[in-house]
C-alpha cells in the first residue's frame, strides 16, 4: 500500500543500499533457504520470484497475506507443471530503508522477476533500483503514483518496468466520490478524516474533495491527523458530528480507523463510516471489537463472498491455508500478480535460464498489451506507465464478514 514519501525518502534508501553493498552479498535474510529450493518440487528449473512486505510490524496483515496468497498461487501454477516458480518474500516491516536491505538480498538470490512491495513507502524507495537493475516488478497493493512514476507530483517520466495491481491513490478518491454521489442514501453531509502527512491518504483525500466538487456533494467538515495525534481522534469526531455530518469518509488505514469506530462509539457518534482499501484488514486486527465495524463501507476490487468459481475456489484454499481466514483485498491481488505474471511469461516464452533484464524486456511488452481475468478484475488492462484499469467493486461489513452491495 502506501505511506509517505518524499525525495528525501529515495535518496536516503540510496544511501542505505550503499551502506549495505558490502554485507548484501553475504545474504542477510531468508533468501538463502529460498536459493536452495530454487527447483520445483519436481526438480525443473524455476524463474525466481522476489518480493518484500511488513511481515511483522502494524502492517503485518498486509504483508502476510500477500505472503500466503502468492505462495497459493505458485503452489497452484507449480502443480500443473511446465511454467514454474519459486518465491521468496522478505520482511521490510513497511520501512524504506528496511526494503532497500530486502532488495539486495533478493538480487544477491538471483530475483528475476519481482512482486515489488506491498506498501507504498518501501515501494518508492526501492523502484528506482527495480529501473536501474532493469528487473521487471508488479506490486499488489502499493498504490501511490511514487511507485510507478519518477515524478509522482506531475504524473510524468514512469519507470518503465514497475507495474500495479491495485487502484492508484487518486482513483480511489475519484471512484469514492462518484460512489457516493450514485448512493445518497448512506450520507449527505459528509465528513472527511485524513492523516496530512501520509501520501496514501492526503493523495485520496485531494481527489475525492476535487471530484465531490464536481458531483456537488456537500463536505461539512474536514479533519486531519499526523503521527504525532493518531491515537486521538475526539476532536474531529465531535467536530463532524456538530457539523451535521451523517457520513464520515476515512481515506486512512485500518489501525486509525479502528480508534475512530472505538470513539464514536464512545461518545454516541453513529454516521455512516465509508473507507477505501486501506480498511480491508480492519476485521483482523487484534484487539479490535469487529461489531464496531459493522455498516462500515469501503471500495475493494476483491469481495470474498462472490459466487463466481474462481473466488469460491480461492476462498475455500486460503481459508483452508490460513485457520479459517477470509482472504482481504491483498491476498486477492498478490493471487492475481502471480497469475498475471505467469500468462506474461507463457505468452512471452520465459524460461528460468532466461536474464532478468531479458525477462523485463519480455513482461512489459506482454503487461502493456495483455488482457488478464482475475479476482480483482475481468478483463483487466495496464498502460505503458504500469497504471492498472479495472473497475472497484464496494462491499459493507455484515456479522463480522465483508459482503458484496452490488
Amino acid at each position: 500500500m502506501k505511506k509517505n514519501w518524499n525525495r528525501r525518502v529515495v535518496a536516503a534508501a540510496m544511501t542505505a543500499a550503499l551502506a549495505m553493498g558490502m554485507t548484501a552479498c553475504g545474504g542477510t535474510g531468508s533468501a538463502g533457504s529460498a536459493t536452495e529450493s530454487a527447483q520445483s518440487s519436481g526438480g525443473a528449473a524455476a524463474i525466481k520470484i522476489g518480493g518484500s512486505g511488513p511481515l511483522t510490524g502494524p502492517a503485518a496483515v498486509y504483508g502476510n497475506a500477500v505472503k500466503s496468497a502468492a505462495e497459493q498461487a505458485v503452489e497452484e501454477i507449480n502443480a500443473k507443471g511446465g511454467l514454474q516458480f519459486v518465491l521468496d518474500m522478505e520482511d521490510d516491516a513497511h520501512d524504506p530503508e528496511k526494503a532497500v536491505t530486502a532488495y539486495g538480498v533478493l538480487k544477491d538470490w538471483g530475483m528475476q522477476v519481482s512482486l515489488a512491495t506491498v506498501t507504498s513507502a518501501p515501494g518508492a524507495a526501492v523502484s528506482p533500483m527495480y529501473k536501474d537493475d532493469h528487473i521487471f516488478g508488479i506490486t499488489p497493493s502499493g498504490s501511490s503514483l511514487a511507485i510507478i512514476y519518477a515524478d509522482p507530483d506531475n504524473a510524468a517520466n514512469p519507470y518503465g518496468n514497475v507495474y500495479q495491481m491495485c487502484f492508484t491513490d487518486p482513483n480511489q478518491g475519484v471512484a469514492s466520490a462518484d460512489y457516493l454521489a450514485q448512493h445518497t442514501e448512506l450520507g449527505t453531509q459528509i465528513a472527511i478524516i485524513y492523516k496530512n502527512d501520509d501520501n496514501y491518504s492526503s493523495g485520496i483525500y485531494n481527489k475525492f474533495k476535487s471530484q465531490a466538487a464536481a458531483n456537488n456533494l456537500s463536505i461539512v467538515y474536514e479533519g486531519t491527523f499526523d503521527n504525532s495525534n493518531a491515537a486521538d481522534f475526539t476532536v474531529q469526531l465531535k467536530k463532524a458530528q456538530d457539523a451535521g455530518a451523517d457520513l464520515v469518509f476515512l481515506p486512512i488505514y485500518y489501525d486509525p480507523a479502528s480508534l475512530i469506530l472505538t470513539q464514536a462509539n464512545q461518545m454516541g457518534y453513529a454516521p455512516t463510516f465509508f473507507g477505501v482499501d486501506g480498511m480491508d484488514g480492519i476485521l483482523t486486527l487484534e484487539g479490535f471489537d469487529t461489531s464496531l465495524a459493522e455498516g462500515v463501507y469501503l471500495l475493494t476490487p476483491f469481495s470474498a463472498d462472490a459466487t463466481d468459481d474462481l473466488t469460491k475456489k480461492f476462498t475455500e484454499n486460503y481459508k483452508a491455508r490460513n485457520n479459517g481466514e477470509v482472504p482481504n483485498q491483498f491476498a486477492a491481488d498478490a493471487y492475481d500478480c502471480v497469475y498475471a505474471i505467469a500468462q506474461a511469461c507463457e505468452a512471452a516464452g520465459v524460461t528460468a535460464d532466461m536474464s532478468a533484464s531479458e525477462i523485463c524486456d519480455k513482461m512489459t511488452s506482454q503487461f502493456s498489451s495483455m488482457t488478464f481475468n482475475g479476482l480483482t478484475g475481468q478483463n483487466v488492462t495496464w498502460s505503458a506507465s504500469g497504471e492498472v484499469s479495472k473497475s472497484p467493486k464496494a462491499v459493507v461489513i455484515k456479522n463480522g464478514t465483508y459482503v458484496g452491495v452490488e
